[in-house]
């Protein structure tokens, strides 16, 4: 059996003399752009995982940031065990949420993980006055992180905040498989998802260049790493030994760096890190520039993680509940839920997938709930979303296959059972993620930009909407987080919603732009819906049907879910429904007769051979 796939996406290697082969003629005639793969497709299982562990990574900066960003509200910056424990934790949900979502819920290769949208509401949860950290628990000198009391201390904030991510998720559950989602959708068009898609990057320009900022001569090299590898060596083929029953051991053509551009530039933008490291280039002062560069700066993460660790609901106590809490994480869900939908169609458009129908947003919207009630329960201090860092890779890497996204599920899960694993990920050096962070967020950020091509932009309505959108989107949210004391009504869980509803880009430029497309008047054709639509329609290489990308799995909405009244659940595919026994009958005798003319030709066939 050939171990390389050549089904058009590969060549073999050339012999000495031989010809040019056909399949490398025609890679020179297709579009630069194609897909490698695309969303239904299945990679040999080794470039699965290898591309499994990309996605990982790309993903890996967020994951890591979140529990350290919370340890200091939750009263854990000077405990790093406790530190690794939640970074384990999400990973290992991440990836359950991964799997949920790519086999039963919105079924594209998209990348389930902590949320960004729900930081704000909880840390503005903590920071009330009863759950001020203690001034006792600040001093490292004198902090025993094993004493019951201090176990108490940041374990009981645990547990509010878990009770408040739970409830805030059946909000999240209602609203996707109740279908509410996807009747919104026939309001939503580019005019709203482009602005949105753009504000889920954009505002992390602060983020990008704090991290990059640790070292910028580290983070040009990243970024000049992966620009070079997925831009200018795309097309250049690697030899890469192989083997099959016809020609045994030789060589094939695979086009390495267009798989593999963000592993290639981590790991060799880490291996210089560590070079630089062991001959002390880098400062080794923490409050010197350039110490977060160092390999060896998060070794208290690696020291402290044990070698295996398996993370269970209710670790830290059985979640409390309160309506301040539930209020806060309810507006975080609400802005998740509307960059969610952004991802899918910007997913949708990089694996070569048409848009997703109703059915499949109402799904994913759903899972993504049950991936938040099941981030509370274990105890991650957040909740799931489906992550744009990993859209931005589909669109660099050109590998579109949801079974990719399976194999960094499982990959997650692992990493979150071995501590030692998760551990070393996690020390990746800061500024190599800043530089990764650069050329995604661009990325996430040119793909919202890029629905505009359907609308009509010499229109002046359209310009408006956008450009305002944006700017809004921008402005807004660093005026309420600069000024959020004068935004106050009196009631405290209204002002908490008010405060991130405001301080969310995307949801403010989206909320606009969702308003003022449906408002302002402007013909089907200008606002851009007739395109937009016709557009993923198009038949072309690299799109695949409807029915093969967001269908139920294991037949269950064929086989077992075959009834008339299924049809009808907002979150099942829609099927011609046989009204009555005469429909039904007609049905059946079709199949019967083609079952029959097919029985025939075997019988022919036989008879011939």
């Amino acid at each position: 059996k050939q171990m390389l796939v050549a089904s058009g996406h590969y060549c073999n290697f050339p012999e000495a003399g031989a010809t040019v082969p056909e399949c490398e003629e025609r890679q020179k005639g297709k579009d630069s752009s194609r897909l490698a793969y695309t969303v239904t497709d299945i990679p040999p299982w080794y470039l699965c995982i290898f591309l499994g562990i990309q996605h990982y990574l790309t993903a890996l900066g967020g994951l890591v940031a979140i529990p350290l960003i919370l340890s200091k509200s939750l009263c854990l910056e000077h405990d790093t065990l406790t530190q690794s424990h939640l970074i384990s934790t999400i990973f290992f949900v991440s990836g359950i949420c991964t799997l949920l979502q790519v086999i039963f819920g919105v079924r594209l290769p998209i990348l389930q993980g902590g949320t960004f949208a729900f930081l704000t509401p909880t840390l503005a949860m903590l920071s009330l006055p009863q759950w001020k950290c203690p001034e006792w628990t600040q001093n490292s000198s004198s902090l025993d992180t094993s004493s019951p009391d201090f176990v108490e201390t940041w374990q009981k904030r645990m547990r509010e905040l878990q009770g408040a991510i739970m409830v805030a998720s059946c909000f999240q559950i209602f609203i996707g498989f109740s279908g509410l989602i996807g009747f919104l959708l026939r309001f939503i068009g580019p005019l709203t998802i482009a602005p949105t898609i753009s504000l889920v990057a954009l505002p992390l320009f602060v983020s990008a260049g704090e991290e990059a900022g640790q070292h910028w001569g580290i983070a040009a090299v990243t970024m000049f790493l992966i620009v070079l590898f997925s831009q200018y060596l795309k097309n250049v083929p690697v030899p890469v030994p192989s083997y099959s029953t016809s020609k045994r051991c030789h060589f094939s053509k695979i086009y390495l760096f267009q798989i593999f551009p963000v592993l290639f530039g981590l790991t060799l933008s880490w291996l210089l890190c560590f070079i630089l490291t062991i001959t002390n280039v880098f400062p080794s002062d923490p409050l010197a520039y350039g110490y977060k560069a160092r390999t060896d700066s998060k070794g208290d993460v690696l020291s402290q993680a044990p070698w295996f660790r398996f993370p269970y609901p209710g670790q830290w106590g059985v979640p409390t509940i309160s309506l301040a809490g539930i209020f806060g994480i309810i507006a975080g869900v609400i802005s998740s839920m509307v960059e969610s939908v952004g991802d899918y169609y910007a997913c949708a458009r990089l694996s070569g997938a048409p848009p997703p129908p109703k059915h499949a947003i109402n799904r994913g919207i759903g899972v993504e709930g049950i991936g938040c009630l099941l981030a509370g329960a274990w105890g991650t201090g957040n909740g799931t979303t489906s992550y744009s860092e990993n859209v931005g890779a589909l669109g660099i890497t050109r590998v579109g296959s949801r079974m990719v996204i399976v194999a960094g599920g499982c990959v997650m899960l692992l990493t979150g059972m071995f501590g030692k694993v998760g551990a070393i990920f996690a020390s990746i050096p800061t500024p190599i993620i800043g530089g990764m962070f650069f050329v995604m967020f661009g990325i996430i950020t040119a793909v919202g930009v890029s629905n505009l091509q359907y609308t009509d932009m010499n229109s002046s309505r359209n310009l408006f909407i956008f450009g305002f959108s944006i700017f809004a989107g921008l402005t807004v949210p660093f005026w309420v987080q600069k000024n959020s004391e004068l935004v106050e009504t009196g009631i405290q869980q209204l002002d908490q919603v008010i405060n991130v509803l405001l301080t969310t880009g995307m949801f403010v430029g989206g909320f606009l732009g969702f308003i003022l497309d449906n408002t302002i008047p402007g013909s089907l054709e200008e606002r851009g819906l007739l395109a937009w639509k016709e557009g993923y329609k198009e038949e072309s290489d690299d799109t695949v049907n409807t029915s093969d990308v967001y269908d139920l799995p294991f037949g269950i909405g064929s086989k077992f879910c075959a009834a008339d009244w299924f049809q009808y659940l907002p979150m099942c595919p829609k099927r011609p429904a046989r009204n009555n026994a005469k429909e039904r009958n007609n049905y059946a005798q079709e199949n019967k007769s083609k079952f029959n003319s097919e029985k025939d030709t075997e019988i022919n066939i036989d008879t011939r051979i």
